[in-house]
């Protein structure tokens, strides 16, 4: 079960470490990777965090026709809402205000990440649209449509990121921009295609809901979910703000998405182990066996990180795949030491956060986040107060501070509610 999930999200890191190799090798990379990883893909995320769980509430809650209806136009009405905030923020002064005054962004990056903005405009809404329709599929059993989805995607901006790098005439930010919005669309129309006899089959359906799904019980089971992902996101952007208070600041922006996409893609593939987590938890002496996975998963992806890390691969991989300049590649590999814990890390998350899913415990997911905002957000303040540290460094010691302070609390939580057999999961 675990390996299609992971693949998902492993095509998803392959997608960010291409947008960072093709703007690397474009003009000015320097400027544009700062303006792309430092304000425009973590503003874009920000905006979309809201968004991001209407996965789970559409796998969880679309079982008749009523409820896909309810669903699909409190999806439209969200998603048209964050898309307006999106261009407010893209297209008038509020861009001043937040990039040049509270992200604190250095001048050289502010055009850039106001034209990567604008081209982004469409992000949110097809993001929305993807994952409601791919939750329809899931609950219909078709998962492997999800994983042909995500391919057809990554084709898409592969496409367009190597059409960029042999133009050679088009700015970094333009074409990793343009190339993540047009795949994540081409996505979401496919998986419009793919839902349309599904939905046709829902329309025959009797109501499967007793009581029927109202939009306050919406409401209700849906803006926890939303509010997890909105306070790690913002993490991003304080993190990238913070940068550009430190030493280093441009080039610190500039190997940030490099880094980060590198690790990403070893964290993956434990974030999927959340899902396996809720399916196993009803099954009788699945403890054991699914804890020895979980080792196997956060030692391995750690090690693989380790043996990069330790070796020229590291070197070989920041400047002939990123196409680093030498000084930003020693800058990378530094710091790529500090992250090297943090894939073994990413699949214990996911366990207890499984297990406190499981039991209707959501209430402890989000404290746990809320931690990892103050741990993280006390270390970057830390840093911009010392000031003598690169910000780089700083940014990635808060990142590793803060998910181990996030860990802690689902353990507490997660090991306290093991021993209370009469606690039982909790339906939406």
């Amino acid at each position: 079960m675990w390996w299609p999930l992971a693949g998902s999200w492993l095509l998803m890191g392959v997608e960010l470490l291409l947008v960072s190799a093709t703007v690397s090798r474009l003009a000015d990379p320097e400027i544009h990777l700062a303006a792309y990883g430092g304000v425009v893909f973590p503003l874009a995320l920000l905006i979309e965090a809201p968004i991001i769980m209407v996965l789970v509430a559409s796998t969880a809650l679309c079982k008749d026709w009523a409820a896909y209806r309810l669903m699909r136009n409190f999806i439209l009405t969200l998603g048209g809402g964050l898309t307006l905030l999106h261009v407010l923020l893209a297209f008038t002064p509020v861009f001043g205000v937040v990039v040049e005054t509270l992200l604190g962004a250095p001048e050289s990056i502010w055009e850039p990440a106001r034209t990567g903005l604008q081209i982004m405009t469409p992000w949110t809404m097809s993001i929305a649209v993807r994952r409601f329709f791919q939750g329809l599929v899931i609950r219909n059993g078709r998962t492997r449509l999800v994983g042909l989805g995500t391919l057809i995607r990554l084709g898409v901006s592969a496409s367009l990121l190597l059409a960029g790098v042999l133009m050679q005439s088009i700015p970094g930010v333009v074409v990793a921009t343009g190339a993540l919005s047009a795949g994540v669309l081409i996505e979401a129309i496919f998986m419009f295609v793919c839902i349309r006899p599904m939905v046709r089959s829902l329309q025959q359906r009797e109501a499967a809901q007793e009581p029927p799904l109202t939009l306050r019980r919406l409401c209700s089971f849906y803006w926890p979910l939303a509010l997890t992902p909105l306070v790690m996101l913002a993490t991003l952007s304080i993190g990238s703000a913070a940068i550009s208070r430190m030493p280093r600041a441009l080039e610190s922006l500039a190997v940030w998405p490099v880094l980060g996409g590198l690790t990403f893609m070893f964290r993956s593939v434990g974030i999927a182990i959340q899902e396996v987590v809720v399916t196993f938890s009803d099954r009788p002496h699945y403890h054991q066996p699914l804890q020895q996975f979980v080792w196997l998963v956060s030692l391995s992806s750690s090690a693989m990180l380790l043996l990069i890390a330790a070796t020229p691969l590291s070197t070989m991989w920041f400047e002939s795949f990123a196409a680093l300049r030498p000084e930003l590649s020693a800058l990378a590999s530094t710091a790529l030491w500090i992250a090297v814990v943090l894939p073994a890390l990413s699949p214990w998350e996911s366990y207890f956060q499984g297990e406190l899913v499981y039991r209707g415990a959501t209430t402890y997911v989000t404290q746990a986040v809320s931690l990892y905002l103050l741990g993280s957000s006390l270390l970057l303040i830390f840093g911009i107060a010392y000031g003598q540290i690169t910000g780089l460094y700083v940014g990635v010691a808060a990142t590793l501070t803060g998910i181990s302070i996030q860990l802690w609390w689902l353990w507490k939580h997660s090991h306290s509610m093991q021993r209370v057999p009469n606690v039982s999961r909790t339906p939406p």
